[in-house]
């Protein structure tokens, strides 16, 4: 069967190579902010919205010179790659088919330093024997190589977090179908507990916030000490940012440990 895995890892940019890629994220937080803004202003009109195909001619014109909804030019989109931009209004579409089929809540507009990313569908080159790998219009990239990449690269996501950058690989390969190994097993989620076992068994949980709280807490109350938007105050933030990225990276790999020794060794999981 057909799988569908992406493997995550830490960017190594030079600081030319983080600067460009700060450009490309905030042209396509720029773009779908813009799209947005033309869909509700269609919605608002009783115009039908804009498919993706309509969405990508407008970004022509933009990057070719034409005016924006808010009547300035964007003729500097032409420096960021434009397939980046033409997959921010696939999920703009996405999100917007989703509002009204039901599914999600209506879009909203994106801010800066939140979930900076953005995704090539095509033109990346993996080379996993030196580390690194090539991205259109940043050149080749050093990246932390823990795990070998299996099947051919399908798309390739790059994202901004607590200050670093990472690189997403989703890839697509043929494998065999799983056989379940061992039996039944109960579990009942608490608090106390992580999880108990029916047979008696539990995993106790992981409290990452508890055992880096008083860190956490001294942090944010010099950061209320800063001007805010100063240098210090920027640099109070990272570090509150970084603690909470570490608090979050504890909590996401003792989920994966507990989840995948539990679906390893049992074929049905009743919770």
């Amino acid at each position: 069967m057909q799988r569908l895995q992406a493997y995550k890892y830490e960017l190594m940019p030079n600081g030319e190579q983080q600067r460009t890629m700060r450009r490309f994220a905030g042209a396509c937080r720029f773009v779908f902010n813009q799209g947005l803004a033309l869909q509700k202003a269609r919605h608002d009109q009783g115009e039908k919205k804009l498919s993706y195909a309509a969405l990508c001619k407008v970004l022509t014109e933009w990057r070719n010179g034409a005016p924006l909804p808010s009547g300035c030019m964007a003729s500097w989109l032409k420096d960021s790659p434009s397939q980046t931009l033409q997959q921010t209004f696939k999920d703009l579409d996405r999100a917007y088919s989703n509002f009204f089929e039901k599914r999600a809540a209506f879009p909203r507009f994106k801010k800066k330093g939140l979930s900076d990313s953005f995704r090539y569908p095509q033109g990346c080159k993996l080379d996993q024997g030196n580390s690194r790998i090539f991205l259109p219009k940043l050149g080749w990239l050093r990246y932390r190589n823990s795990r070998e990449v299996l099947g051919a690269v399908k798309n390739v996501t790059v994202s901004l977090h607590a200050g670093k950058w990472f690189v997403s690989i989703q890839t697509e390969r043929e494998v065999a179908q799983s056989v379940p190994q061992g039996g039944m097993i109960g579990i009942d989620v608490g608090i106390a507990r992580f999880a108990t076992f029916d047979n008696g068994a539990f995993i106790a949980p992981a409290n990452s916030f508890k055992r880096h709280q008083a860190r956490l807490r001294k942090a944010q109350q010099a950061l209320s000490r800063k001007t805010k938007f100063s240098n210090n105050w920027k640099k109070a933030k990272a570090k509150v940012q970084k603690l909470h990225a570490r608090i979050g990276n504890v909590r996401k790999d003792f989920l994966h440990q507990a989840t995948n020794a539990i679906s390893q060794n049992h074929a049905i999981v009743c919770i």
